[in-house]
């Protein structure tokens, strides 16, 4: 399978919102990739429910909604309701793991699973046969632009070694950081996700740069 693309909305001129959707329909992206931050799990606030729901109607492509939020299960059935087809939460966010990813997935969503780049793999152990993507987070999570976190490399190949051993079928997907310069390197380690936000919304032609990063 060729790796995908999710480009992060949160990068996104909110000014124009529905110019920058219509540019992602049109580009070779997957996914949209839509952060909601609630200023408590990560200490910024974005867009929550009614932005997704306007998005939702422009959009083509599946939403990749991922959750920065304490005690998501409050909420798994309303991101359902506004078009969420996948749906993330944080690892550290929540106390019943295994009950939030069968609650997503009674919801007729796909489910995945983030870390923040200090939670190791290996406590989602028990999860890894049930989820259908983990999100390695390679910045910390709550803002947009940071540096990348070179660490990620190994733990993307740590997780993609586990995949294989146990034949297990979910995406492995990378947020944070993402751009020209490593794209290939994180596919080459086992990214099957690649989530993009400002290498791909601050550059001078967004399209061309989508068409890179999913040719890379």
């Amino acid at each position: 399978m060729k790796h995908l693309i999710a480009p992060s909305m949160l990068a996104s001129d909110f000014g124009n919102l529905n110019a920058e959707v219509e540019m992602v329909n049109k580009s070779q992206a997957d996914w949209f990739h839509l952060d909601v931050m609630d200023g408590v799990f990560v200490p910024n606030i974005s867009f929550g429910i009614p932005i997704i729901k306007s998005i939702k109607k422009v959009a083509n492509k599946p939403l990749d909604v991922h959750l920065m939020i304490t005690d998501p299960d409050r909420y798994i059935t309303k991101f359902k309701e506004v078009g969420a087809d996948i749906l993330t939460v944080h690892y550290e966010a929540c106390n019943h793991l295994d009950r939030t990813i069968f609650t997503i997935k009674s919801q007729n969503m796909k489910a995945g699973v983030a870390i923040n780049p200090h939670t190791s793999i290996n406590l989602l152990e028990d999860v890894l046969g049930e989820v259908d993507l983990i999100c390695i987070m390679s910045v910390n999570p709550g803002f947009g632009g940071q540096k990348f976190i070179e660490r990620t490399y190994s733990k993307i190949e740590k997780l993609y070694k586990i995949k294989q051993k146990l034949n297990y079928d979910f995406l492995i997907q990378v947020d944070g950081g993402v751009d020209l310069n490593n794209t290939k390197k994180l596919v080459n380690v086992g990214a099957d996700v690649l989530v993009a936000g400002s290498s791909v919304f601050k550059s001078e032609n967004p399209l061309e740069t989508i068409k890179k990063l999913k040719n890379t």
